[in-house]
């Protein structure tokens, strides 16, 4: 079995690095049959992007003094290899936003957590909010929204009041970020099928910038954002902290 590792630059995450290439060996990531991530979910979602590319299923270990939420236990007693073995298989899908700014160009992009649409100025934003074709909010003012993935339910999403999601509950949701209008709103949950259409209203006065992964665009006017289904990332769990477990732990966590 061909394992390459992707360790933080955290000590602990550092010396496990140490202690595992030393037990396992280390390949090449384009000739291992395992990716194993050392750290929290910031360095599994840094992982997950390569993974996505190569079709390579992640085994997550939480090396961190932070929560993570997509990590399993770490333990220097129990073999690897019979976790990898024994491990279940959880496939995610990221989401796919197509936009379009104030100078005509389009732009596409992939985000495995969430896609923001941010205001690029201290004014607030107004977007106008379709889902599926169908007018939601028509003068949404606030900060900005985001549209989540499960996955990514319990880092920015939560943190704007949004909800944590199981990873297998078939949902994205959407979440205002500092929402000022419509008064009362904060979050939707919706099917993943969902396809989300925003525009940008007001966009000189009020640019936007949206940001999917590493990537950043500036002076949007409108965007199409759906799950991307065609594209599989396989995440791989210890079987006693199923999914129903990591859930409902997230949620007692202080």
């Amino acid at each position: 079995m061909k394992i390459f590792f992707s360790a933080s630059r955290s000590p602990l995450a550092q010396k496990a690095y140490v202690e595992l290439t030393e037990r396992y060996g280390q390949v090449p990531i384009e000739e291992a049959d395992y990716l194993v991530v050392l750290g929290g979910d910031g360095q599994v979602l840094s992982t997950l992007y390569s993974a996505l590319k190569l079709n390579k299923p992640v085994f997550a270990i939480r090396r961190t003094e932070s929560v993570g939420f997509l990590c399993n236990a770490f333990s220097n007693r129990s073999d690897l290899i019979q976790r990898l073995e024994r491990a279940q298989h959880v496939t995610l899908n990221p989401l796919r936003i197509d936009a379009e700014t104030a100078e005509g160009k389009t732009f596409s992009g992939i985000g495995i957590n969430e896609v923001v649409v941010l205001r690029d100025t201290p004014q607030a934003v107004r977007l106008r909010i379709l889902i599926d074709g169908v007018e939601r909010a028509s003068k949404y003012s606030g900060d900005g929204v985001l549209i989540s993935t499960p996955a990514g339910s319990t880092a920015y999403n939560h943190s704007c009041g949004g909800p944590i999601m199981p990873l297998n509950s078939n949902t994205l949701i959407i979440t205002g970020i500092n929402g000022f209008r419509p008064r009362g709103w904060s979050y939707a949950v919706l099917p993943q099928d969902a396809v989300t259409e925003i525009e940008v209203l007001e966009s000189i006065k009020r640019p936007v910038k949206i940001e999917a992964g590493d990537a950043v665009f500036h002076n949007a006017t409108k965007a199409k954002i759906w799950l991307d289904k065609t594209q599989n990332i396989t995440l791989l769990f210890d079987p006693d902290q199923h999914l129903g477990e990591r859930i409902i732990r997230e949620q007692f966590m202080l």
